[in-house]
């Protein structure tokens, strides 16, 4: 079984930067694509930034310029770095990953971690 693990949100002062984490920990032998995504109050769950296999990246243009995607193969870890944030960034943030896993392949959830950016 793979769980994500997601930390690094937390409350800021807009112009500020957080780096949140995604770790897939269990039984992963590969940790294929990685996307972010953010829900804010009200809102549909979105896309803000996803990376391949190959560190492909790409991002939503909300995001683009301030948002970097990165990610550590060795600690099956993907991480999301967040500059210049503003208020409007404000949302739960999920990771959502592609694993190959005992063998099985299948795509898997974080639990969320909350980015509250102030004015």
């Amino acid at each position: 079984q793979v769980q994500l693990v997601e930390s690094g949100g937390g409350l800021v002062q807009a112009g500020g930067s957080l780096r949140l984490s995604c770790a897939a920990n269990g039984r992963v032998s590969i940790l294929h694509a990685v996307g972010w995504y953010r829900q804010a109050p009200g809102k549909t769950r979105e896309l803000v930034a996803a990376i391949t296999g190959t560190r492909s990246a790409n991002y939503a243009d909300s995001i683009k310029g301030r948002f970097t995607v990165s990610r550590d193969n060795a600690k099956s870890t993907v991480y999301l770095q967040m500059n210049r944030l503003e208020p409007e960034d404000t949302a739960v943030y999920y990771c959502h990953a592609d694993v190959t896993a005992g063998g099985t392949r299948d795509d898997y959830w974080g639990q969320g971690t909350q980015v509250t950016v102030s004015s």
